[in-house]
């Protein structure tokens, strides 16, 4: 009874192993929990409950991956609380809900810059997209829009628009010769109903002249202080703060931002060069275990920064290279005719002595016929032993003829990231020994090194604008063409001939184009005559007399390789491959413009204010 007990499958793993078949996999952990409450030490019930509740668990975040993917935020919500009811730290429900948190957060950004962009502000929407992109720099909207808020500024720069404040789109007209400077200022505050104040350090006697018509007041006023060697900072909406243009003002006044770029491709090193070269940034820092890059700087060389690296940080092309390796052999041989011995020789044979005991206790001795010659020198006066002796067999009748044909294809697929090499190599190591003895003698010492033999081939693709990969191709096909014994003090050692041929180019190719290379042929003919001088050479009868061997080998090695591109050369967009990067003093500035304004002021000049 006991036996049967314990065989007898537990009633609560019945009931959740139905339910979970029902779809009902979550009634199934219950019925689990609940019989773990009452019996806590069942472990057959707390070892299913773990297994079921861990992929229940995986189940509910694997619903919410998905409804997250599809855009359906309230399906993934559910998804990720119902995996947290059973798995309160399950990182992975916890990370999908922060994703969703950020999702909605991201979304409410994104509509936000939007209404900035069509309320004209594209400054401020380009902040909360840089925070979007900050987090998520895949998120395709904030891209998108902030593409568009780039090139709109872009084109604003080009055609001198400005985006300080709308009241500084205002034309003005301004004709000063020698006037004080302040006053001027105060004038174009006037018009353009902004503030203006001055750093201590600004001179009250500075004098400019000016003349202008219907001109925007942000340029106008850009142009004096630029003329002026003075510079502005914005304070807020309508104020400004007019400073002298030194190192030590710029250090006092202009503020710096950091900026961190987590780099997908590009090298961080040289990325980190190119900032250095062309933004003269000094204060960088990198991790080349992250590809990070962090720099401090004006906001101005920081866009211009992210420019750069948006048109460097570009994913590497790929290849995918098609490879086919045919090599066609043929080889013919025939022998035929009789074989006579090519020796005749007179001397002693040495035999061979064999003695036997027979009944009675008599010895016999039985001589048998050599087979070998006898060592030392004979005695021609002494003919007794001496014997003809020709080779065994003395004649052979050779009829061989042999065909064959092999055909050796190899078919690889490789891909290869854009100038670098690949290797393909299919054959066999053969084992080679050295064998190396001491000085002195008595200390050997063998070294076993593989020598590839069979079909090599290196690759190196680069690939070009319109679909063209240029292609460096090394061929080597190698086989053992015969071994090579080595008699040496500690024994005999095998070396290798081997035959090679080898192919080396460089060609460019269109996307999908096959290019054939062919032409390595190694074609011999060979002829061996083995004959009775005299009888050999008679014509027709000559043919009793000799044995002809004709050999016949041709190979000939056929490769075709097509490229197909699976990630192209990607161009840069217009808006990070060429912009204006401000001057040699002041990287990434707005340039100075001038540009007409519309509608266009009466050009009567301004009064100055009354004197004080």
């Amino acid at each position: 009874m006991l036996l049967a007990a314990c065989a007898t499958t537990d009633p609560a793993l019945e009931a959740a192993g139905r339910l979970a078949a029902e779809g009902r996999p979550e009634d199934g952990l219950r019925v689990l929990e609940e019989t773990l409450r009452r019996e806590p030490d069942n472990r057959a019930v707390r070892a299913e409950f773990l297994r079921r509740k861990e992929l229940f668990v995986a189940q509910a975040s694997n619903r919410g991956d998905a409804a997250r993917a599809a855009g359906d935020a309230q399906a993934a919500d559910a998804a990720y609380r119902k995996a947290l009811e059973w798995d309160a730290a399950s990182p992975r429900a916890r990370a999908g809900l922060m994703m969703l948190e950020a999702q909605a957060r991201h979304s409410g950004l994104v509509a936000e810059a939007q209404r900035l962009v069509d309320a004209r502000q594209p400054e401020a929407a380009g902040v909360k997209l840089r925070v979007v992109l900050a987090e998520d720099p895949r998120h395709r909207e904030a891209r998108a829009l902030l593409r568009r808020i780039e090139e709109q500024a872009a084109q604003a720069a080009s055609a001198g628009l400005g985006v300080l404040k709308a009241s500084l789109d205002k034309p003005i007209s301004l004709e000063f010769r020698d006037a004080n400077l302040r006053a001027v200022l105060e004038v174009v505050a006037r018009t353009a109903g902004i503030n203006i104040l001055f750093d201590h350090d600004v001179r009250a006697d500075l004098k400019t002249s000016v003349f202008v018509r219907n001109t925007r007041v942000e340029e106008a006023l850009g142009l004096i202080l630029l003329s002026n060697q003075l510079d502005k900072k914005v304070v807020n909406e309508n104020t400004l703060i007019v400073y002298p243009n030194t190192p030590a003002k710029q250090r006092n006044y202009q503020d710096l931002m950091v900026k961190a770029f987590y780099l997908a491709n590009a090298d961080v090193k040289q990325t980190l060069a190119m900032i250095r070269a062309i933004v003269k940034t000094r204060d960088a820092f990198i991790d080349e275990k992250l590809s990070l890059l962090v720099i401090r700087d004006t906001p101005q060389a920081v866009r211009l920064a992210e420019k750069l690296i948006a048109a460097q940080d570009l994913a590497e092309p790929e290849v995918m290279l098609e490879v086919e390796v045919l090599e066609v052999s043929r080889n013919r041989m025939q022998e035929l005719g009789l074989r006579w011995p090519d020796q005749i020789g007179y001397g002693v044979l040495q035999g061979s002595t064999q003695s036997t005991t027979l009944s009675g206790g008599i010895s016999q001795t039985v001589t048998n016929p050599g087979g070998t010659l006898a060592p030392g020198f004979v005695d021609l006066r002494n003919r007794t032993g001496l014997t003809t002796f020709t080779a065994n067999p003395p004649l052979v009748l050779n009829l061989k003829a042999q065909d064959g044909k092999t055909n050796l294809l190899a078919n690889p697929r490789i891909r290869v990231k854009n100038k670098e090499k690949a290797k393909i190599h299919i054959g066999d190591k053969v084992p080679v020994i050295t064998t190396t003895a001491a000085v002195s003698g008595g200390f050997v010492s063998s070294n076993v090194s593989y020598l590839d033999v069979g079909l090599k081939l290196d690759v190196e693709p680069q690939v070009f604008l319109e679909d063209e990969v240029g292609i460096k191709v090394s061929l080597e096909v190698s086989n053992i063409v015969k071994e090579i014994s080595v008699s040496g003090s500690s024994g005999n050692t095998v070396a290798f001939q081997i035959g090679t041929r080898t192919a080396t180019t460089l060609l460019r190719l269109r996307d999908g184009e096959t290019q054939v290379l062919a032409g390595l042929i190694n074609d011999e003919d060979r002829a061996l005559a083995s004959k009775v001088p005299g009888l050999g050479d008679l014509p027709i009868v000559g043919r009793l007399f000799s044995s002809h061997k004709d050999e016949r080998v041709k190979s000939e090695i056929v490769l075709l390789i097509t490229p197909r591109i699976v990630r192209g050369l990607a161009r840069p967009e217009a808006a990070v491959s060429e912009f204006l990067s401000g001057t040699e003093a002041a990287v990434g500035s707005a340039a100075a413009r001038a540009a007409q304004a519309a509608p266009a002021q009466p050009s009567r000049p301004l009064p100055l204010p009354a004197p004080a």
